[in-house]
This record gives C-alpha cells, structure tokens and sequence, in this order.
C-alpha cells in the first residue's frame, strides 16, 4: 500500500485542508493517507481551538486514514523543531514513500535552493543570524535578509517571508539531516492566505475561521459538512479553551518571581524580569503578551515561551529531548484502511506505536529495556504530554474529566463522528 505523509495541526480542518489531503493523494499515487497532528498546543503557541481527540476525529471524517500525534515539545516549538519531530514521526511509522505539503511557492526547487544553502552554510546563517538578533531584528527577518545576500538569485529569498514556504524549507532539512527516504512533493496553497482573515470562495484560512467563530459569522460554507456540523456542537457544548482561564494560570505562575521562572525553557536574556514585570499589570492575555515582545521577540516566540512556561518545562530537559526526537508514537485514531497499513508495515516501524496510555509503561520497557537511558528519556516525553493534556483540560469549560483522557481516551475511527 502505498502511503503519503501529511504534517498538520488541522485548527479546525477547513477546505483547503480537504483539497491539500486529496491533491496530495493523487500526486504521490497514494492509497493511504498518514497525518502527524499537533496535540492540544500549537507551532504558533496557542492551545488548540477543540482538543486533539475532536481534531482528530474530524479529520478521519475528512478521508485522512491514520492520525498520530507530534509531541508537545516539538508542536510548540520554532518551525525547524516542528519539521524535525514531524519528519522523524513520519519516518518512524515506516512504509511512507512520500511527503507532501502545501507551500506558497507551489514549486519544490526555490524551496531546495533555499534549504540546501541553509545546510550548507548553517554556521555562517547561526552566526550572522545572532548579529542580527542583537540589533533588534527579528529571527524570520534575519534569515531572510541573510540568505538573500547568499542566494545566486536573491529574489529567491522572498520565499522566507510566507509561513508555509518557511516551514517546507524546514521539511526539506529535516529529510536530509535525518537520512529520510521520504520524498517530497509540494502543492500550491489555494485560496486565502495563511494569516488572511478574509475568505476566498469556499477557502477560508484556520485563522480566518477562528475569527468568524469568535465573532458568530457563518463557517458552514469553508468546512467539510461533516466536519462543520461537529465543530459546532463542540464548541456549543464549551469544549474548547477560555483566554481568560490561560491567563490566570500564567499570572499565577508568573507571579511566584522572576527568580522562579529562570531555568525554563525558551526564558532567557533577563526575559524572566520583563515576564514578571508584565504579569504585575497584565489584565488581558493580550495586554500580557504586548507587555512582554520586544523588537527581535516576535509574538509567537512570547506565545511559545508563555506555553513552556504553563507546562513547566525545564531548560535541561528540553534540550536533550528535542535532540533526541521523539520516542514513541502516540496514536489518535485510524480508518480500516489505516489499519491495513500498519499492519503491512509493521516490520518497519522504528519506534513503539501506542493507543491510549493504559498500558504505555510496560510497552516503552518492552521497547527500551527496563536498564536504558532512552527508557528515561521516554518517560520524560510522557510526563510532558501528560502535563500539556491536564493544562489543556484546565483552559476549557467543562475540564473536570478530561485531565487524564490520554489513559482512557480509545483510538478514534471515522464512524465515531456520528456518536
């Protein structure tokens, strides 16, 4: 069976999520369709619109056949730390020929020239990347304007100013550092744009449907019917987060002392002072944020730290994990046909494929051996999505059963849609 693999967050899948699932079926020949999902935290670090369950099964309701979810640390992280954990989730499950993402460019070879010199020249662009951070410049700005001076066509360069060009050229290292066999095929983004808040025919971005959501406008006509019809009935029934419940709990923490904050991860620079300093005076989660960025800290760099910082995640322990990559493989759910799948490919797996947490301590020692390092190290992974889960469930309405759903949570199927 041949498979495509899909890299996604899916916050909610929308249209053109639809026309990228089905587009890159047909490109790669593919029979079987593998998304690596965001959990309950996101790249651009906010916490999920619906949790990874919801998500989940829309998805499968939409054609996807397997959804696995990319831990924590990488979801929530700077998009060379997504496309790694991402990739190696990917390459891990085996049996995945291609990879196939939607990109701006809608041309693989800008994108390749752009990722190649990267690899090429990563400690020249690391160091001329920092001289320009300390000038105020953002960390996307800086790598645009120094690959632009490096490119033999510098107009190239401009493919660095659109998130999803970014985040393929990311894909593209990532299959080369790992060593991926995976071959990647990219397909034009259509319709609005990524950050767009307008609509463009039955294509509405993510961030334009959370928009229309939060100001009640109509989003039946950008989502998949069935995926619209469970969406509001979910978000009817509060499951999804309150702004003002992530503040409190930021404040609170916060506000234990700057002191307290140093040793997290992604707080560094004395941007523990200015944290505390805003959360002193910070009546919004806005006003908190805008408190805190600086000129070369863009938004999402703060919304990122703000999150490691809900979820306490220690310097010391996020660095040898992110370099470590994922550890096992969380499954959300899976179509017949996904099932199928890994059945046939069983052989090739590379890392330990869980359904709900119940048994995940006796399979990770089975795996791993109860004497390894990387037993710990897995332990340490699962305490952190554990602890994201109960985070998430403490930003919702009705959180009271939902702090240990990754333990009793099933597997999803495409029929659950209707239960």
């Amino acid at each position: 069976m041949r498979a495509v693999g899909l890299i996604t967050e899916y916050n909610p899948f929308h249209n053109g999520h639809l026309h990228h699932l089905q587009r890159s079926k047909e490109l790669a020949g593919a029979e079987v369709s593998v998304a690596v999902m965001s959990g309950n935290f996101l790249q651009r670090g906010e916490p999920a619109l619906c949790h990874k369950w919801l998500r989940t099964q829309m998805a499968l309701a939409a054609g996807v056949d397997l959804v696995v979810e990319l831990p924590f640390l990488f979801a929530c992280n700077s998009a060379p730390h997504f496309a790694q954990g991402a990739v190696q989730s990917l390459d891990a499950i085996g049996g995945i020929e291609t990879l196939c993402f939607g990109s701006e460019a809608g041309d693989l070879t800008p994108l390749q020239n752009c990722a190649d010199l990267l690899l090429e020249k990563s400690a020249e662009v690391e160091l001329r990347s920092q001289q320009l951070l300390r000038k105020g410049v953002t960390y996307p700005a800086a790598r645009a304007e120094i690959l632009g001076s490096l490119l033999v066509n510098p107009a190239a360069a401009s493919a660095l100013e659109s998130p999803n060009n970014i985040l393929g050229i990311e894909y593209l290292k990532a299959l080369q550092l790992c060593g991926s066999e995976m071959q990647a095929l990219t397909i034009e983004r259509r319709g609005a744009g990524y950050h767009d808040l307008q609509a463009e025919g039955s294509i509405a971005s993510a961030t334009g449907i959370r928009r229309m959501l939060h100001d009640g406008e109509e989003v039946h006509p950008y989502l998949p019917s069935k995926v619209a019809q469970r969406l509001l009935s979910a978000l009817s029934a509060g499951e999804t987060t309150e702004p003002e419940h992530l503040l409190r709990i930021l404040l609170a923490r916060i506000l234990r002392g700057a002191e307290s904050l140093q040793g997290l991860y992604q707080v560094e620079h004395g941007l523990e002072n200015r944290l505390y300093e805003s959360a002193l005076t910070a009546t919004t989660l806005e006003g908190l944020i805008d408190g805190v960025k600086v000129r070369q800290l863009t938004r999402t760099r703060v919304q990122r730290t703000l999150c490691h910082i809900l979820n306490e995640v220690e310097q010391e322990v996020a660095l040898p994990l992110l370099a470590q990559g994922p550890l096992y493989l969380h499954l959300l759910g899976c179509s017949k046909t996904g099932e199928q799948f890994l059945s046939a490919t069983r052989k090739k797996r590379r890392l330990p494929l869980v359904g709900n947490y119940s048994r995940i301590h006796n399979q990770l020692q089975k795996f791993y051996g109860r004497e390894s390092a990387l037993l710990s190290q897995a332990l340490i992974q699962l305490q952190l999505e554990l602890r994201a889960s109960a985070n998430y469930a403490l930003l919702q309405s009705g959180f009271a059963a939902r702090r240990q759903s990754d333990y009793y949570e099933p597997v999803r199927r495409p029929e659950d849609l209707c239960g």
